[in-house]
This record gives C-alpha cells, sequence and structure tokens, in this order.
C-alpha cells in the first residue's frame, strides 16, 4: 500500500469512542477533522453525553477522571472516563479525549483529538494534532505544529498532499510510540505500531510497523518467531 494512502483516516484509526465516531468517519484524512474540532464539542455538550458530568461551563467529564488540583482546563473540552489530568497539566481547549488517558505533568493540548489510552506523561506539548488508540509520547517529545516560514503545512508522502491549513502538529496511528525528546515537525503521519528511536526530528510519512531509528532510518519490524 502507497504511503498516501496510508495517510487516510480509515488506515491509520479505529475509532471505538462512540461520541467521537461521526467525526472520524466523515473525513478522509484525520487534519480534516482539526478546523471542526471545537464545533463538534460544543454540539456534543449542547447534546449531552450519557455518563458524563458539567464540570464547568463547557467542560464535560466522564466517569472516574481524575483532575489534579493545579491543572487548568478551559472551554470547550470533554475528558473521557477514567483520564487523569496530573499536576500542571494546561488544556487551552477545543480538547477531546477517550476512556482511559494520561495527560500528564506540565503538558500542553490544544485543539486536538486523543483517543483511548493515549499516554502523554510528561513535559509535552500536544497542539493541532490526533493521537491514536494507546498512541504514547515519550518525555520531552512535541509536536511542532507551525512552519517556520508560516506556510500551509504539506503532508510529504510519495507526492506532496496541501492541506491548507497553516497548523497541523502530529498524527500518531494507533499504538504508535516515539520516544523521549523527539520533535515531530508539523504534518508528520506515524503509521500503526510504529516505534521511533529517541532524539529524532520528525518529518513526512512512516508506515505502520516500523522502526524509526533515524529520520531517514526506518526498518520494518520483524514478526516474532
Amino acid at each position: 500500500m502507497s504511503l498516501d494512502k496510508l495517510v487516510k483516516t480509515k488506515e491509520l484509526f479505529d475509532c471505538g469512542v462512540s461520541y467521537l465516531r461521526e467525526l472520524f468517519d466523515t473525513y478522509e484524512y484525520p487534519w480534516e477533522m482539526l478546523p471542526h474540532i471545537k464545533g463538534y464539542i460544543l454540539s456534543l455538550i449542547e447534546q449531552g453525553i450519557e455518563g458524563f458530568t458539567l464540570l464547568k461551563e463547557g467542560v464535560l467529564v466522564g466517569r472516574d477522571v481524575k483532575i489534579a488540583a493545579t491543572a487548568t482546563i478551559e472551554a470547550p473540552a470533554i475528558i473521557g472516563h477514567g483520564t487523569e489530568i496530573r499536576p500542571g497539566a494546561y488544556i487551552r481547549g477545543a480538547v477531546i479525549t477517550g476512556e482511559g488517558c494520561v495527560l500528564g505533568n506540565s503538558c500542553e493540548f490544544k485543539n486536538c483529538i486523543l483517543l483511548d489510552k493515549v499516554q502523554t506523561p510528561h513535559y509535552n506539548y500536544v497542539g493541532d494534532s490526533v493521537l491514536g488508540n494507546g498512541a504514547h509520547m515519550g518525555a520531552g517529545t512535541v509536536c511542532s505544529n507551525l512552519k517556520s516560514d508560516k506556510k500551509p503545512v504539506v503532508i510529504h508522502g510519495e507526492c506532496a498532499i496541501e492541506t491548507g491549513l497553516r497548523k497541523i502538529g502530529g498524527i500518531l496511528a494507533d499504538g504508535a510510540d516515539v520516544g523521549c525528546g523527539t520533535v515531530i515537525n508539523p504534518g508528520t503521519v506515524i503509521g500503526k505500531r510504529t516505534s521511533v528511536y529517541p532524539l529524532t526530528s520528525l518529518r513526512g510519512v512512516y508506515p505502520a510497523d516500523c522502526i524509526v531509528k533515524a529520520t531517514d532510518t526506518v526498518v520494518k519490524r520483524e514478526e516474532p518467531k
């Protein structure tokens, strides 16, 4: 399968979050969801979600959510069941999560989607990004969401895909695991179950089931014997 087909929403994510399914079914490419996150959250808050309660104006939380006293949550936001928001976390608005996520200490989030069991435990920045089920970002890993020239982001697969969007961070598919201190440059797409070595600068499209040892060194993950 070509890298350009691998950047499609249905190839990257298996969305089991009931209140996110419509969003994931609507858009062919995941970055197309980004301009619609805020409006989508507001409509869900207006409708209500079974099992969720209003923490404050514009913030809906599920059951067993743990929020540290020093965490900040700006509206609108929806926090899924069993999610933990640790000390110093800053949710800047337009953030929606699935179940069992960790939004870690001193991490910042804005205009992003986290599916179930996403782990961002320490000093991460997640802006204008989509993180799939079980995706993990090591300590200090950040999603850079704006090019230095401020021009619209281009997805660099086998051919260039013009997005028309000035801000796109990282697209991490289900099970993607990114090592500590990595920079995920604007519009980077990481395939399902792909792992990235620490201290890597990522740019472009990385296929599923691989190990990224450096920006231009990608090896296929060996099947267990």
